[in-house]
């Protein structure tokens, strides 16, 4: 039994079994990077199989050696070496279901950082504070995540750790929670995608993101996302930043936005559908992190549908078009708006996610739990959200923050849920 496989590796799996075999995250690297020629860090897979044998009886038996084998390719790919003091390799460590579970489950940057390779990534990049930032980052994550007192100093160490935490996130609360409310399978383990470390905390001309190619709320056919400059991937979708709408790109890093959207109407084109992109642009590179069908609200769902039939040069029928809004079309949402001047707003935000709600307020997840399952229907007020909010906004009418981005995996699950989000 195979349980790692290279993110080029040529397969003829039929595409559902591919996903469910390395998950929807890898399989989809495995297309953009051998399939579609798109700029992909490399890297490789370990399968759900391999999370499935972990969680019934331990770390499986062989898979040390292929691990080894595989990190060898890495290293020969990306021209560093693994622990090396004086030109280190670093890799991201991140779940990857079968089915989409945005930020359900653990992600672990800058694996490989020990006290040695942080001087040499400092001396390589010359530049300390930004090996600093990324050997703070790893300490918080790791912590965190693993729930180790401190991180190892031997990196092949870490990674062990690092992958065993995320095999362990499949039973996380939020995880389970997430698929109670989604009614996905709990028997399906998540894989674990490693790849090389890219940057986008590397200087000024380094940035991270997440772009949809049409806007997720409401259906406009135009890039929507968020970015941030000299941060990392998680600053986006962890909703902890105050993002910058994607069309800055075009005046800090216009080489690189230009580059964004040929490749986000290639993936369109591709899925024939909405695609929600994560991106890194490393001292002006464009890297590719992840691409999946974007989850949207109901009215956007309506009109992408609508103006994707219509254009003649789009791959999806007028019947395919039905088909896919059919249960909008059977059960439309039956709510409308309105305004009066004779009540003053109190606030006004950003759309996340567009719908009506009224309720009680809790500003927990425990408290909008509670609240919901005495009959009181409730909007959960945080400063902002996170993954682990999960159980809170499934008994929640609306979510109400007041930090975080269009693109966090907060609201993208708010959308998909079709929660009133801002």
């Amino acid at each position: 039994m195979t349980f790692v496989y290279s993110l080029d590796d040529k397969h003829d799996l039929p595409p559902d079994e591919l996903v469910a075999l390395i998950g929807g995250k890898a399989a989809n690297l495995n297309l953009m990077a051998s399939g579609l020629d798109l700029p992909v860090p490399p890297g490789f897979a370990i399968t759900t199989e391999a999370c499935r044998v972990y969680l019934a009886a331990g770390w499986p038996s062989g898979l040390d050696g292929e691990l080894a084998a595989a990190m060898r390719r890495l290293e020969a790919s990306a021209g560093r070496r693994f622990g090396d003091p004086h030109n280190p390799l670093l890799v991201s460590v991140r779940s990857g279901a079968p089915v989409s579970m945005p930020g359900m489950m653990d992600t672990i940057l800058n694996v490989g950082l020990s006290g040695a390779t942080t001087r040499g990534l400092a001396a390589v990049s010359g530049d300390a504070a930004f090996a600093a930032d990324c050997r703070r980052r790893l300490e918080e994550m790791f912590t965190k995540t693993v729930g180790a007192a401190a991180v190892p100093d031997d990196p092949r160490q870490q990674l062990r750790e690092a992958i065993e935490a995320v095999f362990a996130s499949w039973n996380s609360d939020r995880a389970r929670a997430y698929r109670n409310h989604e009614g996905i399978a709990d028997d399906l383990g998540t894989a674990v995608t490693v790849q090389a470390m890219v940057f986008g905390n590397w200087g000024a001309d380094s940035a991270t993101g997440v772009l949809f190619t049409r806007n997720p709320a409401t259906g406009e056919p135009a890039l929507y996302g968020d970015v941030l400059f000299a941060s990392q991937g998680e600053d986006v979708v962890a909703g902890t930043h105050r993002t910058q709408p994607l069309g800055v790109l075009d005046e800090r890093l216009p080489a690189a936005g230009r580059e964004l959207r040929r490749h986000a109407h290639t993936l369109e084109r591709h899925f024939v559908d909405l695609c929600d992109v994560e991106f890194t642009i490393e001292q002006g590179k464009l890297w590719l992190l992840q691409v999946r069908v974007g989850k949207r609200s109901a009215q956007a769902a309506l009109r992408i549908a609508v103006d994707m039939a219509e254009d003649v040069d789009f791959p999806l029928t007028r019947a395919e078009a039905v088909k896919r809004v059919g249960s909008f079309l059977a059960h439309p949402p039956m709510i409308s708006t309105g305004h009066t001047r004779e009540v003053a707003p109190l606030a006004v935000g950003l759309p996340a996610s567009p719908g009506v709600a009224t309720g009680e307020i809790a500003t927990s997840p425990s408290e909008a739990v509670i609240a919901a399952e005495a009959g009181h229907p409730v909007i959960l007020v945080r400063a902002e959200t996170s993954p682990d909010d999960i159980q809170g906004m499934a008994k929640a009418v609306g979510v109400l923050t007041s930090r975080g981005g269009l693109a966090s995996h907060a609201a993208v699950v708010a959308r998909g849920w079709g929660m009133a989000t801002s």
